[in-house]
C-alpha cells in the first residue's frame, strides 16, 4: 500500500481503518468479524487506526486492543479522540486525561500517536443550527480551546501519553481561526467527497462547505486526514442501514437520493460507486490518508482494491466536480 507524507507520523498508509464500522456505527457487525477486519488491515499494509470512545461506547477501542495484542506495533499509529464539550477551563485537563487514560487501558497501549478533539469547535456566542440543546455536551468554544484545550494537549505530550494533537469538525469560522492561530493544530480531519457534504453531522451551521476547510488546510500546510469519503453511505450503491428512528441521519439519506447522478456516472465508467468515491478522496491534494468506515472484511477488500487502482485522472475528476455543481 502507498505510504504518503504525513508530518505527525512522517508517513502513513494511504488508507486508515476507522473505528465507526468496527464499532457498529455503520450497521451491525460481530466482534469476531471486527477483529478479523483489523487483522486484515494490519496484514494489508494499513498502519494507522482511528478510533474513539464514542464508536460503539468503546467497542472500537476494545476491538483494536484485542486485535493488536501481541502484534509488532513498531510501525503502527493509533488515533483516538475525546468529546470534551464545554466545561470550565479548570476542568479541561482532567476530562481529557481521564478519557485518554480509559482509552489507553481499553486498547492496552501506553500512548497514542494522535489525540483529537471530538467536539464541534465553535465561536463563543455561536448557537447550533439544529440540536442546540446539545451544544454544551458536543460543542467546545474557541476561548476554551485556546485557553485550556491546547495547554492540556501540550501537557499530555510532555507526560508521554500522546505524540500529537488535532481537531476536526465545527463552525467554519471557528475552524479557520484555529488553523490560522499562532498554535495551529498538528493535524485535522477534513470531509472530502464529491457532494461536499458532512450530512447528519452538519447540524452546527445552516450551510456547510467542507471544501472551504479542506482548502484552508491545504494552503496552510496542515496535515490532512480525509473523512466521509462515501458520506455515510450516500455515495455507495445502497444504504445498508435503516434510518435512525429519531431522524438524526435524515441528511445522509437525503444525500443518497441527491447522489443518484453520481451512481449513474460510476455505472457509465464501469466503477463501483464506493470505489469511485474513495478514489476521489485519495486523489485530493495533500490528503495524507483516507479514513475508512468499513465494518467487515468484504468492505475492506473493496477499499483496498480501490486504492490499488490508483488516483483518478484529471478528466474524471473534472467530470465528477461538474456533476456536483449540477446537483447543487
Amino acid at each position: 500500500m502507498e505510504q504518503r507524507k504525513f508530518k505527525p507520523f512522517g508517513s502513513v498508509s494511504s488508507l486508515t481503518l476507522g473505528g465507526g464500522g468496527i464499532g457498529n456505527v455503520w450497521g451491525e457487525t460481530s466482534r469476531e468479524e471486527a477483529i478479523e477486519t483489523v487483522n486484515l488491515a494490519y496484514n494489508s499494509g494499513i498502519n494507522h487506526f482511528d478510533v474513539a470512545p464514542m464508536y460503539g461506547k468503546g467497542e472500537a477501542e476494545r476491538v483494536l486492543g484485542l486485535a493488536l495484542k501481541d502484534k509488532n506495533l513498531e510501525n503502527i499509529k493509533v488515533t483516538t479522540k475525546c468529546r470534551l464539550g464545554n466545561p470550565k477551563d479548570s476542568e479541561v485537563y482532567e476530562i481529557l486525561n481521564n478519557s485518554l487514560c480509559r482509552s489507553l487501558e481499553t486498547m492496552q497501549l501506553e500512548k497514542v500517536d494522535l489525540f483529537l478533539l471530538h467536539s464541534q469547535l465553535i465561536e463563543d456566542d455561536f448557537r447550533f443550527f439544529k440540536f442546540d440543546e446539545t451544544r454544551e455536551a458536543s460543542g467546545t468554544t474557541l476561548s476554551c480551546y485556546f485557553n485550556a484545550v491546547i495547554p492540556a494537549f501540550e501537557k499530555l505530550k510532555q507526560e508521554g501519553k500522546i505524540s500529537h494533537w488535532g481537531i476536526g469538525l465545527g463552525q467554519e469560522e471557528a475552524l479557520i481561526k484555529a488553523i490560522n492561530s499562532s498554535t495551529p493544530p498538528e493535524a485535522m480531519q477534513c470531509a472530502v467527497n464529491v457532494l461536499n457534504s458532512i450530512g447528519a453531522i452538519g447540524y452546527v451551521s445552516e450551510t456547510n462547505n467542507p471544501n472551504k476547510i479542506l482548502k484552508e488546510c491545504q494552503n496552510k500546510e496542515i496535515p490532512i486526514l480525509a473523512i466521509r469519503a462515501v458520506q455515510a453511505g450516500a455515495l455507495t450503491a445502497s444504504m445498508d442501514r435503516e434510518p435512525n428512528s429519531l431522524g438524526f441521519d435524515e441528511a445522509d439519506f437525503k444525500d443518497f437520493e441527491k447522489a443518484l447522478p453520481f451512481r449513474k456516472f460510476a455505472d457509465e465508467i464501469n466503477e463501483n460507486p464506493a470505489s469511485l468515491a474513495h478514489r476521489y478522496a485519495l486523489s485530493a491534494n495533500k490528503v495524507g490518508s483516507v479514513i475508512l468506515g468499513v465494518k467487515n472484511r468484504k468492505e475492506l477488500v473493496e477499499c483496498i482494491e480501490a486504492e490499488e487502482k490508483g488516483l483518478l485522472d484529471e478528466d474524471v475528476i473534472s467530470k465528477l466536480e461538474k456533476l456536483f455543481k449540477n446537483m447543487e
